[in-house]
């Protein structure tokens, strides 16, 4: 059976932390941080009273019951954050489930909704060694930002939405 993609259900709101852990880039021969990372306020942003806000929005990928990956975006002060019109975006899947195709299916779903939305992009941060950096730029992000160790990547939509 295939994955397949669908709105985040509120009851399921909750594991966003678990997503939000995945989400946190380790590079090679690096130890993974604690769980307790998650309540530092920097990171706490992305999931804090998640749905409360207008421009909350998430979809997941789905098999068998499971939960396989989330993307999810809202308008925070995050590390991504480029302008007040732009929703930061984040995805995570976990590892069993990666370089199968289900993060380029759950962006392309999370774009082509905001797009018809009417948002103007999307943004998100990305540490450069980070192998989901190829992913985005292959979905058309840009580099609008750099760091010695990130990019700052925006996508915007040039067609206007349908109606």
């Amino acid at each position: 059976m295939q994955p397949f993609l669908r709105p985040m259900k509120e009851e399921e709101y909750p594991l966003l932390s678990d997503f939000l852990y995945e989400a946190i880039f380790v590079p090679a021969g690096v130890a993974a941080p604690p769980r307790s990372v998650l309540s530092c306020p920097e990171l706490q942003v992305y999931i804090a009273h998640f749905g409360t806000g207008l421009d909350d929005h998430c979809f997941v990928a789905e098999q068998d019951g499971a939960l396989l990956g989330a993307v999810w975006v809202r308008k925070m002060q995050d590390y991504g954050f480029v302008d007040c019109t732009m929703p930061s975006l984040a995805i995570a899947l976990y590892p069993a489930y990666r370089t199968q195709g289900l993060g380029t299916a759950l962006l392309q779903k999370m774009l082509a909704f905001l797009q018809s939305k009417g948002y103007p992009g999307v943004s998100l941060s990305v540490q450069k060694e980070n192998p989901a950096s190829r992913l985005y730029l292959s979905l058309g992000f840009v580099v609008v930002k750099e760091t010695e160790e990130e990019w700052v990547m925006v996508h915007t939509f040039s067609a206007l939405p349908k109606k």
